[in-house]
């Protein structure tokens, strides 16, 4: 049920997403042709030749989306969030659409350039109140208790509570859940995250009739394995729905996904986003970017080192040993920020602010982190991304992660040269748990949209601190 409601969902986004874009071929020829935003030289051509890309469209705009995880519905994302997604799809598709007319067009007949911008501006906007429209639509719907599914979750402990978050956070979906059932009498006739617990397992019968129930979620501990094997059973004579939730969260995970082999039903454990075709668009944004980045501040380099070594002589560089992705480790390049006899071969320890070591070449660098710069040659390497979870030293990684169990999580991808840690003021001194938690919901949500926030706000940051 859960999967059928997601799939009208995303049909209607899919369709939506379609009625959009062949509405914003037909507005904007009529603003190139018939709105005065530019001289139309070569007389106003037939519309039936701008026609013709609709099809076109119809092809490639729902594949660029779904490789942009617009068809992947995943909690707490913003309105903000799904419009940057939606915006840098349609530039991708737009650019495909450039490339498909400059190998296929008739002989006598060229598109005009001016058309295609407008198009991509005009399409964005369509497709994001379509989405929001479909949304709003959807919600009201649900929120009037239209096609409702009434759920019972039996097991109010940490797995429960887990599910009835997860229903709560996605209620365009149309479940409302009725109450707990959970065997400890401590929790009896309690509310648990604003749902009430209305008996005990032995209750189930007369609960699922008395609240006409349309679905019972069980969610029960291993332990209870045998208890759960019961309730199937008895809830199997209700003629509801019976889903069983696994208890996989005493084993970390980032993101679990179902797998099948022959029928047979296997859990991944360790499915991420950043996985297949969207690891290869990744890793040439990265280089591309490092590239640019590289050409439009390369200049500085030996502007910097120059003054490094006219401070106190020594070298301008240094290297580090930090772990990167998949635990293995690769040589961090930085500008030396700290006394030469400080840095040493940099195992210099853990810095902290007003540390004694650091250089007043240095504290400059540091402030604006320009220190860093040279992490861009490790990116074109494919030691470290434009983003991800920042490296640290594999000492300080032991460390973490005998006090943090999920900590080397963060090595399923690669280290960056920033991160949603950092531009949530988690740099330098602070707390590793709250990093934990950040890089992990990095590595959980990762898509191009949310890099390209975090390299905007790292940006603005930047930008907030020159001033300060």
């Amino acid at each position: 049920m859960i999967q059928r409601r997601r799939q009208i969902q995303l049909a209607l986004q899919l369709l939506g997403d379609i009625v959009a874009t062949a509405a914003a071929v037909v507005v904007a020829y009529w603003m190139r042709f018939e709105v005065p935003i530019h001289p139309v030289t070569k007389g106003t051509p037939p519309i039936e030749m701008y026609l013709r890309l609709i099809p076109v469209t119809a092809l490639i705009w729902p594949v660029v989306f779904y490789f942009q995880g617009l068809y992947q519905k995943r909690r707490l994302r913003s309105r903000f969030d799904e419009l940057l997604r939606v915006v840098l799809a349609v530039m991708l598709a737009t650019i495909l659409l450039t490339a498909f007319l400059t190998f296929y067009r008739p002989s006598d007949f060229t598109y005009s350039r001016l058309f295609l911008p407008i198009f991509a501006l005009v399409d964005a906007l369509f497709v994001a109140f379509s989405r929001w429209l479909i949304s709003d639509v959807l919600r009201r719907i649900r929120r009037s208790g239209g096609n409702l599914q009434r759920v019972l979750v039996v097991g109010a402990g940490l797995l429960g509570r887990r599910l009835v978050e997860s229903l709560q956070a996605h209620r365009e979906y149309g479940f409302t859940v009725v109450g707990f059932l959970d065997d400890d009498p401590g929790k009896q006739q309690r509310d648990i995250q604003g749902v009430r617990v209305l008996g005990t397992t032995h209750d189930l019968e007369a609960v699922a009739a008395e609240h006409q129930i349309d679905q019972v979620m069980i969610a029960l501990p291993l332990s209870a394995y045998h208890r759960t094997v019961q309730l199937i059973r008895r809830a199997g004579q209700l003629l509801v729905e019976i889903k069983v939730v696994p208890d996989l969260l005493q084993y970390y995970v980032v993101r679990a996904g179902i797998e099948d082999l022959d029928g047979l039903p296997i859990i991944n454990l360790t499915q991420i986003p950043l996985q297949g075709w969207n690891q290869i668009v990744k890793r040439v944004f990265d280089v591309v970017g490092a590239a640019v980045l590289l050409l439009l501040v390369g200049w500085t380099f030996p502007i910097i080192a120059w003054l490094i070594r006219r401070a106190d002589g020594g070298p301008a560089f240094y290297s580090q040993i930090r772990m990167g992705l998949d635990g293995r480790s690769f040589k961090l390049y930085k500008f030396r920020s700290m006394s030469a006899a400080g840095d040493g071969d940099g195992q210099g320890g853990w810095t902290r602010a007003d540390d004694p070591r650091v250089t007043a070449v240095g504290a400059v660098l540091r402030r604006y982190n320009l220190d860093e710069l040279p992490q861009l040659i490790n990116v074109l390497k494919g030691d470290m991304s434009l983003v991800g979870p920042r490296p640290e030293q594999p000492e300080f990684v032991d460390r973490f992660r005998s006090r943090y169990p999920e900590y080397h999580a963060r090595h399923r991808v690669r280290a960056g040269l920033t991160g949603w840690a950092q531009v949530n003021g988690l740099r330098g001194d602070t707390s590793i748990r709250q990093r934990v938690v950040h890089d992990l919901y990095y590595i959980e949500n990762w898509s191009l949209a949310l890099d390209l926030k975090i390299l905007w706000r790292t940006l603005r940051l930047a930008i907030h601190e020159a001033r300060a």
